[in-house]
């Protein structure tokens, strides 16, 4: 668990003190835990089960990306709706239901007679991932102190780079046996927990203030916050920032003020997915079977993947609050792209050759850890932070909408776009994507660390250039 570093402004305990961190802290780290876990696990099996389903259900590259791309339909929706139902019932409601959604459509899936059924079920998933994907980062957003709050935040992603490592280990683990059923069915058990979890915990005190329940909000701040630490001076600068942007609707969205932060937190979004990672994520190994790898080769390359996606969350998690989220992107975003061509040039050799093999599987590792820690460390991280409160509900779901809908671009095209283009063509295509995402961080994205979301907001209302006032603010 990160050290606890007290915001600007407040008194409280020390950050050398371990002992002072509320329990409480310790808490939302884990359903921060739980639901990337059950994020990464769902969107990331399909992985592994793919190389069975397609023989057992006789599916076509079309249907195999309607399997694969459905999920991200649904959580399109999902992220729509999550965004709506937390501004009238609160954060915490929001994420319970989301449990509620998973284990039903892990069930589901596991239970499918035949593809529509399955495709049906995997679009309740979708639903799911899409709220959590919307709904647990703004939570933690909202309730962590500001000086760890990239760190809760970013282990979210963490978690979801652990369900996928999970969903590559059972997908190698069952492959002899074919079990798909239960490679989608153990999603029950995390969800119940991230149900139960929720329970214990407190609503976003951001959310209450905006209710006008102060009272509620001190007592869910004094447990969130080390002994001796002004909590009503939060709620003030908090009230003092809804007061003056009262709780909008979608409409609110157009305002000119709050175009750069929404710019920007669409941008990352549709980057996180243009650069390429999810189509390696769902067809690593698939890609590698169909280019004489071997089904066992490819699912044990995937685990490698998920080991690859779970070492960029630690770095990432540790690098956001240290280094920033404006240079970590533009320090790993380079790597990522140089990967991506290097992998693209591999598949232009002769197939089957050890060396180019071996040439793609390290492209393929490096490509994962500098593009995990480059932009998925900061993608659910970076809108939450700069999205005004007024707003922040109907804007991240927005922006979390984007991501979907990119994402889902990228899974139905991928196989079709390998079979027009070739495997080298769509992996270039992937390479220029990520020089476009670094020129838009450099000109676009101010940092944001050991801001509190107050300041944020007060640079972002002043007008101007959003990333020079807050970087000279």
């Amino acid at each position: 668990m990160p050290e606890l570093v007290t915001a600007p402004g407040h008194a409280g305990a020390s950050a050398d003190d371990p002992q002072k961190v509320p329990a409480a802290v310790y808490a939302v780290s884990a359903v921060s835990a739980l639901g990337g876990l059950l994020f990464g696990y769902d969107t990331g099996i399909i992985s592994g089960a793919l190389l069975h389903l397609r023989d057992d259900l006789h599916l076509t590259s079309r249907e195999q990306e309607i399997v694969v791309s459905v999920i991200l339909l649904g959580a399109m929706v999902g992220a729509l709706l999550a965004g709506r139902l937390a501004v009238r019932h609160g954060r915490r409601r929001v994420v319970i239901a989301v449990a509620a959604v998973f284990a039903l459509g892990a069930a589901a899936a596991a239970a499918a007679p035949g593809t529509g059924s399955l495709v049906a079920a995997r679009f309740v998933l979708g639903l799911a991932v899409g709220g959590a994907s919307n709904m647990v980062p703004v939570y933690i957003a909202e309730v962590a102190p500001a000086r760890i709050r990239g760190r809760l935040m970013v282990l979210f992603q963490l978690m979801v780079a652990c369900g996928q490592l999970i969903a590559y280990v059972c997908g190698w683990a069952l492959s002899d046996t074919g079990g798909w059923r239960l490679m989608f069915g153990l999603a029950v058990v995390p969800a119940v927990a991230l149900g139960v979890g929720m329970l214990f915990l407190p609503e976003s005190p951001r959310w209450l203030v905006e209710r006008g329940r102060r009272e509620e909000a001190a007592t869910v701040l004094t447990r969130l916050r080390p002994p001796g630490t002004d909590v009503h001076h939060e709620i003030d600068e908090i009230t003092q920032v809804a007061t003056a942007t009262p709780v909008g609707g979608w409409r609110d969205l157009r305002r000119r003020w709050i175009r750069p932060a929404l710019l920007i937190a669409v941008g990352i979004a549709a980057f996180s997915q243009l650069t390429g990672i999810n189509a390696v994520v769902y067809y690593a190994p698939t890609i590698l079977a169909d280019a004489g790898f071997g089904d066992s080769a490819a699912l044990l390359t995937g685990v490698g993947i998920g080991v690859m996606l779970v070492i960029a969350g630690v770095v990432g998690a540790i690098a956001v609050d240290r280094m920033g989220r404006r240079r970590i992107m533009l320090w790993f975003l380079p790597g990522s792209g140089a990967a991506m061509t290097v992998m693209a040039l591999a598949f232009l050799g002769p197939e089957g050759s050890a060396a180019q093999r071996w040439t793609v599987i390290v492209a393929l590792f490096a490509y994962i850890l500098f593009n995990g820690i480059g932009i998925q460390a900061v993608v659910w991280l970076i809108g939450p932070e700069i999205l005004p409160l007024s707003v922040r509900g109907p804007a991240t779901s927005l922006a979390t909408v984007t991501l979907w809908g990119v994402d889902l671009l990228i899974a139905v095209t991928a196989l079709t776009a390998i079979e027009a283009i070739g495997r080298s063509g769509t992996f270039f295509v992937y390479a220029l994507m990520n020089v476009v995402c670094i020129a838009f961080v450099a000109a676009k994205v101010p940092e944001t660390r050991v801001r509190s979301l107050e300041s944020i907001e007060r640079a972002l209302q002043r007008g101007g250039s959003f990333r020079k006032t807050l970087e000279h603010s």
